[in-house]
């Protein structure tokens, strides 16, 4: 590792290659109409017949729409890829808009499906749900089943997903095309967000700050439009939600995610409960760093030469060794990533910010959006992305239905995959104050994981109250909540400036997938369990994990872990996980005396 980032990661020419979904639009547009011409024959063909159907016959109907599902989401998933990195191309939005109206189409023609699987006998419904022949739909028609109270009728149902189109996927995409043409002074250069954002890592505190102020500059230019647009999310949820039946904000997300909301509160009230570990780990960083005050842009800021320049080969190399060395399965799949490009990385002007892992469907392959800038953060961050792809890559035998995770679950293989990189790294190092700054390095991704996420949840939770019981919130209202959240995390370890009350409006979690956040949190703590059973097993291990992933999303999450040794329903659980949080920042002190 060099000391001084260089102007070229080695990422720049790392594209991925969309050619795989299709070689060209004009395949994409027959692919699209063909999609569409099934779909009105198959609606053609069953509705107003499901309940009359025997077991086998409805096999057949669904083995048929998961190939409506297929083609569809392959080109949905082409124009939303070929758009995240060129956000700026009218072409391509246009191009994103002609494959949604599509994809609404195909999904209005299949909405009966559901509605007359809601409105058949309870009892009906259970047995068939029993024969062997429905065995690869099973759970997907538990969760069918589960919410029939909240399914509508087909006419309503087609109405939601018309207005849809131009409802709240529209501002999806506003909000990312004007946060992807943003751009962020920082000493007189112009900058996307990532880039501007990935400098408040860096070591330099003045830079820090002046990455800072810049990145407050430009948000406070786009606090009306982007208020605007949480305001029409939050609008929106609460109208959907009352129309279907829900009881409250998270309810949708919770059935979604496929857990009560008794359990979800036991994980926010256990979380918020150890906000002293996180005052307790700051007060720790602020000495390391040798300050009397520690800011929220010093929060991330390295301790030491773990913040060293990482090119892309050598971050390639550490991950896939990473994953080699648990699996040789998964170390072969990660590698694919690499040499069949799919993995796109270098940032750039226009290009979606973040990173993700696409699962797109079970006839292709996941696809991974980086923003790789060299810092060592940045290597966490492809191994995280690179969980996911595995993850979606194995579960892909479980076709359409199965195939996808809920969110809860869906966190685990990324997480998994960056406690394995980090143990990696950390075993290499000797020296107490290497290990130091790395392990340092960690708890800041764990303090982000699980209890900033939670806080983030809190301010959900506040936003959509508000909106729901005293209407639109104003930029002063937004940034009251973010304010009293964020403070109630750090307590006195970390002064919040003022500047600080705009950052909320850029998170894109809140506007793309409301409520989506304490997934990280279960997904960081029940990751931690699995590790230490990977600890205390060894290699036998690594087939059961595999194992799990490969399941996707084919049982309920509290069943597919439990074939683990893990019980997601006992209420200790996630104390033991915070426990283990509170390990490694004991590990730290212990360091910070030694070196």
């Amino acid at each position: 590792m060099s000391a001084e980032p260089a102007v070229l990661t080695g990422a720049e020419e790392v594209r991925w290659d969309l050619s795989d979904l299709y070689p060209s639009d004009d395949a994409l547009a027959a692919d699209l109409d063909l999609a569409e011409a099934d779909a009105l024959a198959l609606a053609g063909r069953y509705r107003g017949t499901l309940a009359t159907l025997d077991a086998a016959t409805l096999a057949e109907a669904f083995a048929a729409l998961a190939e409506v599902h297929d083609r569809a989401g392959r080109a949905y998933t082409y124009a939303y890829l070929a758009w995240s990195t060129d956000t700026e191309s009218a072409e391509a939005g246009a191009r994103l808009q002609r494959v949604r109206e599509a994809y609404s189409r195909i999904g209005q023609e299949l909405l009966f499906v559901d509605v007359e699987w809601a409105r058949m006998d309870p009892e009906h419904t259970r047995a068939l749900i029993e024969e062997d022949v429905l065995a690869p739909y099973r759970h997907y028609l538990e969760l069918k089943t589960e919410a029939r109270d909240h399914v509508l009728s087909e006419p309503e149902e087609r109405i939601l997903s018309e207005k849809s189109v131009t409802g709240w996927s529209a501002w999806n995409r506003f909000f990312d095309e004007t946060l992807g043409a943003a751009r962020f002074t920082v000493r007189g250069e112009a900058l996307p967000l990532q880039q501007a954002t990935s400098k408040l890592h860096d070591a330099d505190r003045g830079l820090r700050r002046d990455v800072h102020a810049g990145v407050t500059e430009g948000l406070a230019d786009l606090q009306r439009p982007l208020a605007y647009v949480f305001n029409t999310i939050l609008a929106d949820k609460a109208s959907s939600d009352k129309l279907r039946g829900y009881d409250s904000w998270i309810a949708s997300r919770n059935e979604a995610n496929e857990i009560d909301a008794a359990s979800v509160d036991a994980l926010v009230e256990a979380v918020t409960g150890r906000y002293d570990l996180v005052a307790r780990f700051y007060r720790l960083k602020r000495s390391l760093l040798g300050l009397d005050e520690l800011f929220d842009y010093d929060r991330y800021a390295p301790t030491a030469e773990v913040a060293a320049f990482v090119p892309w080969d050598e971050a390639r190399a550490t991950v896939t060794a990473a994953y080699t060395d648990f699996d040789a399965e998964m170390g072969s799949i990660v590698d694919r990533f690499f040499e069949e490009r799919w993995i796109d990385a270098p940032p750039e002007a226009g290009k979606r910010g973040g990173a993700f892992s696409h699962g797109a469907v079970p006839s292709a392959h996941p696809y991974i959006l980086m923003n790789y800038t060299g810092q060592l953060r940045d290597v966490q961050t492809l191994a995280h992305e690179l969980g996911h792809g595995v993850h979606q890559y194995l579960a892909r035998e479980q076709g359409v239905y199965h195939a996808d995770t809920p969110l809860t679950t869906a966190e685990t293989a990324s997480v998994f995959g960056e406690m394995l990189t980090f143990q990696r790294t950390l075993a290499g190092l000797e020296a107490p104050a290497d290990r130091l700054a790395l392990l340092v390095e960690k708890i800041d991704d764990t303090m982000a994981t699980v209890f900033r996420q939670v806080t983030m949840n809190r301010f959900e939770a506040r936003i959509h109250a508000h909106r729901r019981d005293r209407g639109e919130l104003s930029v002063d209202d937004f940034a009251d909540h973010w304010m009293s959240t964020q403070a109630a995390l750090y307590g006195d370890s970390v002064t919040l400036t003022e500047g600080y009350r705009m950052w909320w409006s850029y998170i894109p979690h809140f506007v793309h997938t409301p409520g989506y956040v304490y997934a990280y949190a279960f997904g960081e703590l029940l990751v931690l369990a699995l590790y230490a059973r990977y600890q205390s097993e060894g290699e036998g291990f690594a087939r059961q994990y595999r194992d799990l992933l490969a399941a996707g999303g084919s049982d309920w999450p509290h069943v597919l872990v439990g074939r683990l040794g893990i019980d997601l329903r006992d209420p200790g659980f996630w104390d033991r996980g915070l426990d283990a949080v509170e390990v490694l920042v004991a590990e730290a002190e212990a360091l910070a005396g030694a070196a």
